[in-house]
């Protein structure tokens, strides 16, 4: 199991703008400190943690923040209108399209996934594959 995912970012005020326009509505909550920015799932009393813990840092060596060549994070959305709305989000958040929200044949009939980067260039993926979307579109 995944523990948690870290991207860099040299603007961190801007990284939050950024992911704060989606990681909340993906019921992710926000621990804001000198370290950098730690989205976290809710976790009941008594329970383990929900993971993965998604991290936006500054880089540890001081050299500039870079995209991994490669690399993706991908967040699952509840349905598809919610990956619409958060892609748009994330592009009214400082994000570049990367791929507009659709189907992608090489995936399978179910998955719907849109694609950008964050303002450091990272990838991100929202997507959806619930064959009984009731907002599916196809």
């Amino acid at each position: 199991m995944i523990a948690y995912v870290t991207v860099g970012a040299d603007d961190i005020a801007r990284a939050k703008q950024f992911y704060t326009a989606f990681l909340p509505a993906l019921g992710y909550g926000l621990d804001e400190g000198p370290e950098g920015l730690s989205y976290t799932l809710p976790v009941e009393p008594g329970q383990r943690p929900a993971l993965p813990d998604f991290y936006v840092k500054p880089t540890f060596d001081g050299r500039p923040a870079t995209a991994g060549n490669g690399s993706m994070v991908a967040f699952e959305a509840n349905n598809q209108t919610q990956v619409q709305d958060l892609h748009a989000a994330a592009l009214a958040a400082g994000g570049t399209d990367e791929g507009q929200p659709g189907f992608r044949a090489a995936y399978g009939p179910h998955f719907y996934v849109g694609y950008l980067r964050d303002p450091e260039g990272n990838k991100i993926a929202l997507f959806s594959s619930d064959p009984n979307d009731p907002t599916r579109d196809g």
